[in-house]
């Protein structure tokens, strides 16, 4: 049922905890306010008018019993000031809108029918017109009689040292939140394939959270470098039959010999292929730079120009500079650049930024792969030869995998789709920038 609220409540940690500490405050001052005003300021004026009604009332009986000289003797005694008027003189009824006071006073003092008409022109006094018989007296005394004195001072106060404290809160409660937002960077820092440091600070809760976190990290570490000390160690055992199957074939007759060599350059590619797959582990370790996409795409086509392969670019991004790792872009690149050339006649690279990624897709002209086997392509050691061209040779099925690898280790992903420039398949390396 609370549903909607969400799409009004801040996104931000600090935020929301800022709302959770100033909600309350703000409400109880306006609570505070609205029942100190009501209550407090308009049962005190109500009983200080009601005394000086009774005051006027007495007045009002010695002018009608004793005259208007008697009156005014007993006025002075009280601190009022008393005249006689005539019917037409003018009388001006005064009340500012922001003296919220006023209006109780101005109620009590009419509710006596000898009074009538009240001015409150200032802060300073009140005047007030009776009439007694056939005359016509005002009578004027001073307004902190009917109204208690300085009544904004506790308003004033309530927001004064509210704000005040409200302050000194936040600024706790951004040191309070530093660690939490330091783990938050580290952690996503790791999952863009870069390890900083980070020290387990704050809170207790806050503290395990980190030290939980630290043990993950170690243990993730220490399962990839175990896994790449075990791929890399079979890698390079093979190594050395390989080199001992070479020399074997080199006295063998020339017909027998050239099939055989082939088979065992084909191995050969094959362990390659294990190994490079097996130094994306360590990506970890790597720095990011400042890499300009564009020219890191540009020195990648001459490379493969030099080799023959053509290779045509679309799309603009600029001049920006990126934080990224272009060793590992550049491979992952030369791995979709090398598929596509084994099973299509032409290559186009498409540069594009999209809602803060950067997207490097590579295209071909080839059979391309079937929607339902997407996912299936880019897990290590599967292929698809029943689907794609075996004319220009094979591998071990690490191409597409090596390059999700490295597109995940930066925080990003690999996609991939129907192209829809060339009708091949578009594999698009897709990673998180900051515009």
């Amino acid at each position: 049922m609370f549903k909607w609220i969400k799409s009004y409540m801040p996104k931000r940690l600090y935020y929301r905890a800022a709302l959770i500490l100033v909600l309350p405050v703000v409400l109880l001052q306006l609570i505070v306010s609205i029942v100190f005003i009501q209550r407090h300021f308009e049962g005190v004026t109500v009983q200080m008018t009601k005394t000086v009604a009774a005051e006027l009332d007495l007045i009002t009986e010695v002018i009608e019993n004793d005259g208007a000289v008697a009156a005014q003797k007993i006025s002075r005694s009280l601190g009022m000031s008393m005249s006689i008027v005539s019917q037409q003189s003018e009388f001006l009824e005064r009340r500012r809108i922001y003296d919220l006071t006023g209006l109780v006073v101005r109620r009590e003092l009419l509710s006596l029918p000898e009074i009538l008409a009240v001015d409150l022109p200032d802060n300073r006094k009140v005047n007030t017109r009776i009439k007694s018989g056939q005359e016509y007296f005002d009578l004027q005394f001073s307004r902190r009689r009917v109204s208690a004195s300085n009544p904004h001072q506790l308003i004033v106060y309530l927001l004064v040292f509210g704000a005040f404290f409200t302050i000194i809160a936040f600024f706790y409660l951004r040191n309070q939140l530093r660690p939490i937002t330091r783990l938050a960077d580290a952690a996503e820092a790791f999952g863009l394939g870069e390890n900083v440091p980070y020290d387990p600070s704050g809170a207790l809760e806050v503290r395990a959270a980190g030290q939980a976190f630290l043990d993950m990290r170690e243990r993730i570490q220490r399962h990839l470098k175990q896994r790449t000390m075990i791929l890399s160690g079979v890698s390079h055992d093979l190594r050395t039959p390989i080199t001992r199957l070479k020399l074997g074939l080199s006295f063998l007759p020339k017909e027998q010999r050239e099939p055989l060599e082939k088979d065992v350059e084909d191995m050969n590619l094959l362990l390659n292929e294990f190994l490079d797959f097996t130094k994306l582990e360590n990506q970890t370790d790597v720095p990011t730079e400042d890499t300009n996409p564009s020219i890191l795409v540009n020195e990648l086509i001459q490379n493969f120009r030099r080799a023959n392969i053509e290779i045509k670019s679309v799309g603009e991004i600029g001049n920006n500079l990126f934080k990224l790792k272009p060793f590992a872009i550049k491979r992952a690149l030369e791995n979709l650049i090398n598929n596509a050339n084994r099973y299509g006649e032409m290559i186009l690279i498409e540069k594009k930024i999209e809602n803060n990624f950067l997207v490097l897709s590579v295209h071909d002209d080839g059979p391309g792969i079937d929607e339902t086997q997407y996912d299936e392509v880019l897990q290590p050691f599967t292929r698809l030869d029943s689907s794609r061209n075996q004319n220009k040779g094979s591998g071990v099925g690490l191409g597409l995998p090596i390059a999700k690898e490295i597109a995940e280790g930066q925080g990003g992903t690999l996609t991939l789709s129907k192209s829809d420039i060339l009708s091949g398949l578009c594999a698009s390396l897709i990673i998180p920038v900051n515009l």
